[in-house]
């Protein structure tokens, strides 16, 4: 089902006896500091040391309370942003399986018996909390059992609901608030997931599009516009068309627009490469991880979430999301290397790869963005090249910007929200390697790959103040790591979410 249903998240005053319970174990000057933790469930702190209770981040441990609840103990390290989101994640996926497997062996305090029907468990605050670490603990409680399957089981029993129950003196209203907008940047990644992690034989332009825009329908206002491959074709849409004319399947042009009343400042366009499958064309990918292709529209499922959150958020910002979709495949019809392309504008390009198919979409929607949205800033967002996986590796994306300011602004919006980046070069001295010789444009030139891909984008702005965000590398995971799972991550979109109110507020 998407989107996935997220566990709901609320800030309450009291523990309540009986209830399953967490209790954060944060590390102290001399070790884990057991002491609270202990004092909540009525035990002795030596207690939780005898069964290995630890401060790492997201190490849990259960134990049976008195009273007959179960209870964990869950690591948050020195308390950073990764330490709780860790926690919170170590602490979800605990649950899960307790749900779906029955009792925690290995307990030395005893069997805890069949595995209850949790549908409520409680965390208790540490006193002091602060707000940004009530929002990285509801991002790792939302993520971290997050799952995709295709099956006919039946669907597994979960958790529904969460108490986090505040320290003495707090300001509950406040953190109430800021969980329940973590909560909104969760279900945003959630949804960027559900969209790149759908099998491509469902997911092609059209169910993409459409399906997004079914979403946008339920989210008041939010608008959304699909275009199909005769609108493509009429306005001039070469470089989407070329890459989708492989497929059986025609590409569209999803417009997702977002524009309150009491909109500040500029318009905010948000471009996502919606490649719903790539074989790499005539190009062809090597056989092995091709299977990884469905996530090849990260970047537009990114864009997606972004909008929905920003809209449920209320942002008073105006916000455009355009997702060019198409499928790259082998056929009669595939575009060549050597073709020459007409895009959006006029601007030609000489095609060397039919792999290097994400620019070429992205250039259309960038010159249409430019030409006819009047934007104050325009952001793209893609799983665009290996070679930026080589550069920054599996866990950070890497910037390309117009402007220094708008890299750190990127950067501050993801650190944020949990997300790395790393600002990356827009080499001049590689600026001539993009001209082409028979045609305005080269698509693939020589030298660094992520660099000569962000030159030939930057081609498409018309000068605008513009950054491109390679998600290459995190857009997917090999393996779980703090509120990370394997599989598609969802990267980026709540750095979309939180540049949104980042423009918001310095207007």
């Amino acid at each position: 089902m998407i989107p996935t249903d997220l566990v709901e998240v609320d800030v309450v005053a009291s523990w309540r006896d009986g209830l399953p319970g967490a209790i954060p174990v944060l590390e102290g000057a001399d070790g884990p500091d057991l002491t609270e933790a202990a004092e909540a469930f009525g035990l002795d702190a030596d207690v939780l040391r005898a069964v290995g209770a630890s401060s790492a981040a997201g190490a849990v441990q259960p134990f049976a309370p008195a009273g007959g609840a179960v209870g964990w103990s869950v690591g948050a390290g020195a308390g950073s942003g990764a330490d709780w989101r860790g926690a919170g994640a170590g602490l979800a996926r605990a649950v899960r399986d307790r749900l779906v497997e029955g009792g925690d062996p290995g307990s030395e305090l005893g069997d805890l018996g069949d595995a209850p029907e949790i549908d409520y468990l409680q965390v208790r605050l540490p006193a002091g909390v602060l707000p940004e670490s009530v929002d990285a603990l509801v991002l790792g409680l939302s993520l971290g059992a997050y799952r995709f399957r295709v099956t006919a089981e039946p669907s597994p029993a979960r958790l529904r609901k969460v108490l986090l129950v505040a320290p003495e003196g707090a300001d509950q209203a406040a953190l109430r608030e800021r969980a329940g907008r973590a909560r909104v940047l969760a279900s945003a990644t959630s949804l960027a997931r559900d969209l790149a992690n759908a099998p491509s034989n469902v997911k092609d332009p059209d169910w993409l599009t459409s399906r997004a825009a079914e979403l946008a329908e339920r989210t008041p206002g939010l608008d959304a516009v699909v275009r199909d491959e005769k609108w493509l074709t009429e306005h001039g849409f070469g470089g989407v068309l070329a890459v989708g004319g492989g497929s059986a399947r025609p590409p569209r042009l999803l417009e997702l627009s977002y524009g309150p009343a009491d909109a500040r400042g500029g318009h905010l366009v948000l471009v996502g490469k919606g490649i719903t499958f790539d074989t790499g064309g005539i190009s062809l990918k090597p056989a092995d991880g091709m299977h990884l292709m469905r996530t090849d529209m990260a970047g537009g499922a990114a864009v997606i979430g972004a909008l929905l959150a920003i809209a449920h958020l209320q942002l008073p910002v105006r916000v455009t999301g355009l997702v060019p979709a198409a499928e790259n495949h082998v056929s009669g019809s595939a575009y060549r290397p050597g073709d020459v392309v007409r895009h959006r504008g006029g601007t030609t390009t000489e095609v060397a790869n039919t792999d290097a198919e994400g620019r070429m979409v992205l250039a259309d929607a960038l010159a249409y963005a430019a030409e006819t949205l009047d934007p104050e800033l325009v952001v793209d967002v893609a799983t665009l090249t290996g070679a930026m996986k080589v550069a920054l590796g599996l866990r950070t994306g890497g910037v390309f910007a117009s402007e220094p300011e708008l890299a750190e602004r990127i950067r501050t919006a993801g650190a944020s929200t949990g997300e790395r980046w790393w600002e990356m070069p827009l080499l001049a001295d590689h600026e001539p390697d993009v001209r082409g010789e028979q045609a305005d444009l080269k698509q693939a030139p020589s030298g660094p790959g992520a660099v000569g891909a962000a030159l030939f984008l930057r081609e498409f702005t018309a000068g605008l103040p513009w950054a491109h965000l390679d998600i290459a590398g995190p857009a997917r995971a090999e393996q779980d790591y703090a509120e990370v799972v394997s599989g598609a991550t969802g990267f980026a979109a709540r750095t979309l979410v939180e540049l949104a109110a980042d423009l918001a507020r310095a207007e």
